[in-house]
């Protein structure tokens, strides 16, 4: 990360995140991904640097920061680990949805806890048949005079079981994306179950479970936004999600690339060092630049959401898209050149590549934001 590409505070933010991942996070992150730990203190101390509420206004609790700040402090984070820097990116985009849709009572009465980690969001828009067609959902909410009971399941949910706040997609209408509301859901409302912390490649070190919702009944303050308005709560909240989880690819791939720099200067082989076969400069030197050119782009898309801009949403997906490849690719690379020593746990490469996978599909896989790019192309959107 170019330093003097930063305003004095966004220095200031990665100078200090950048600190609390060394401490806090890179010595643990190998033995949390064996163990599969989901170390909520360690959130809580983050969250006393801001960072479980990077969006949210000052007067809710908030840090009040830019996308642009974020994204420069989620790239610092994940050099730590991605797996928790990423459900950082998720909880404030539910602390940032809930501040941004919700009225007073519901700021006030949700989001100083999600700022303080005290309570942790989780997301909950995929269903076990509605993936990528997200106005697609099943989960429905039945108005009962001054309740709601939301019956349905929904997967893949980052922080489920451990998350005490779950902002939810139902279908409170007919088909497609109009018949959908969003809906404040707590862990303690009666109903409200979880599944088997699924088995997974990588992010091991946040749960990842369904969440079972039986005739869960919610007063009607739990409504977030106007009824019919959850699809554009939902794709709102993504776009500032995508670029969060592109950030953590970027931070991820970072540290592998600089990882795998030291070992080529460490590494004799054929009685020279590594670091001077001019084959394997080249492929360092591609590998910083594809990061920077992936950089470019994120802060880009990250302005344009701040800004407002019409293009942001596409932005945001070619940000997300490029990023995650980008990020995935050069930390193959990088467990690539550290040979047969890449492969082994201790050495953390493969780690950062089984995390850095998963942004590839999460938050709209890849293919979907090739979509949404060609759907602005050709008008469609």
């Amino acid at each position: 990360m170019n330093a003097s590409e930063l305003t004095e505070e966004q220095a200031s933010i990665v100078e200090a995140v950048g600190a609390f991942a060394a401490e806090h996070l890179a010595p643990h992150a190998v033995e949390w991904d064996h163990t599969k730990h989901f170390p909520v203190d360690v959130l809580r101390k983050a969250a006393d640097l801001g960072l479980a509420g990077i969006y949210v206004r000052e007067d809710d609790g908030g840090s009040a920061l830019t996308r642009r700040d974020g994204v420069v402090a989620f790239e610092a984070l994940a050099t730590g680990c991605p797996s928790i820097a990423a459900y950082l990116s998720i909880h404030n985009m539910v602390a940032w949805m809930v501040d941004r849709y919700g009225d007073a009572a519901q700021r006030a009465g949700w989001l100083p806890g999600l700022c303080s980690a005290e309570h942790l969001g989780s997301y909950c828009l995929t269903e076990p048949g509605a993936g990528s067609d997200a106005a697609a959902i099943a989960t429905r909410a039945v108005r009962d005079g001054d309740h709601w009971v939301l019956d349905g399941v929904k997967q893949f949910i980052s922080g489920a079981g451990a998350a005490q706040i779950y902002l939810v997609m139902a279908r409170t209408g007919g088909s497609g994306a109009s018949g959908l509301s969003a809906f404040i859901v707590d862990r303690d409302d009666p109903g409200v179950s979880f599944g088997p912390n699924e088995k997974k490649m990588g992010w091991n070190a946040q749960p990842t479970r369904q969440v079972v919702l039986d005739g869960v009944r919610l007063p009607a303050d739990r409504l977030l936004g106007d009824e019919g308005e959850g699809f554009r709560i939902a794709m709102s909240g993504l776009n500032g999600g995508r670029i969060g989880i592109a950030a953590c690819s970027l931070g991820g791939a970072q540290e592998a690339l600089e990882r795998a720099t030291r070992y080529l200067a460490d590494r004799e082989a054929f009685g020279t060092r590594l670091l001077h076969a001019q084959a394997l400069q080249f492929r360092l030197a591609d590998m910083a630049t594809e990061l920077e050119a992936a950089r470019a782009l994120l802060w880009r898309a990250a302005g344009a959401l701040d800004r407002g801009d019409p293009r942001a949403p596409q932005l945001c997906a070619m940000a997300k898209r490029y990023a995650t490849d980008t990020g995935f690719e050069v930390a193959n690379q990088a467990l690539q050149l550290h040979g047969g020593y890449g492969y082994l746990a201790e050495y953390g490469i493969e780690k950062i590549v089984r995390d850095l996978r998963v942004h590839q599909i999460l938050e709209g896989t890849n293919e979907i934001m090739r979509v949404i790019v060609a759907r602005g192309l050709t008008g469609a959107a």
